[in-house]
């Protein structure tokens, strides 16, 4: 039960980041103000990497463990 629970999660894990790929393409190409599902990616992806940049150690750290994570599922 506990191994197919962990492939679901990586499954969606998986799909998760399909889409936030075809996001970013998709704003890149179109602009974020064409985007009505998607909304500004690039704009909150760039947000994220100064607030994470700003905390100099802390948000190196937190970028790591997003990374273990990921390589985990």
């Amino acid at each position: 039960m506990l191994d197919r629970i962990g492939s679901l999660v990586g499954q969606v894990t998986q799909l998760g980041l399909g889409l936030l790929t075809l996001a970013i393409v998709v704003s890149l190409l179109v602009g974020p103000a064409n985007m009505a599902f998607f909304g500004d990616v690039v704009g909150n992806i760039t947000a994220l990497v100064k607030e994470l940049g700003s905390n100099g150690l802390a948000g190196l750290v937190a970028v790591g463990v997003v990374l273990w994570l990921f390589n985990r599922a």
